[in-house]
Parts: C-alpha cells; structure tokens; sequence
C-alpha cells in the first residue's frame, strides 16, 4: 500500500469586493431616486397614506417570518404543557 500522496492548497474562494460595491451604489442611486421622485410628487403620494397603511398590515403579516416567538423547539421533556387551559 503506498501512502505517498499530494496534498493540494484549497482556499475557499474569497467574494469578490467590486460585485458587493456594485449592489451598494445600485441600492444609494435607488434611494437618491426615491427621495426626488417623492420630492416632485409629494401631493400625489400624500394622498395615498391612508391606502398605503392598510396595505402595510397584510404586507406584514406575510413577511414577518414567524419564527420570532421564543418558543418555538423548546420543549422540556419533564413538564406537561396541555392545551387544556380548564385543566
């Protein structure tokens, strides 16, 4: 049985910084956008607040994730937890 063998340098390939500066300057030039258009339309949008807020709650509710309760996979083996709330 032979144990001579290669061992061959393996480095993770390390992200590449220009792809990460491009999202940044595509999400500031976003932002910049925004901030203008809502400048120039401002009477537009303020008339939409109302609509927009209750549009904000099922928004929420579908995003939230809900994993965020505490409580979730903690189960002590050694107490009972019923869902009898009579009991």
């Amino acid at each position: 049985m032979s144990t001579d063998h290669v061992h061959t340098s393996t480095t993770s390939p390390v992200p590449a910084r220009p792809a990460r500066a491009l999202w940044v300057a595509a999400a500031m030039t976003a932002l910049i956008a925004a901030f203008f258009l809502l400048r120039e339309h401002w009477g537009h949008v303020a008339g939409y607040w109302p609509y927009l807020l209750l549009l904000a709650c099922p928004v929420m509710h579908l995003f939230h994730g809900h994993g965020g309760h505490g409580h979730h996979g903690h189960y002590d083996a050694g107490t009972d937890r019923s869902t009898n709330r009579d009991a």
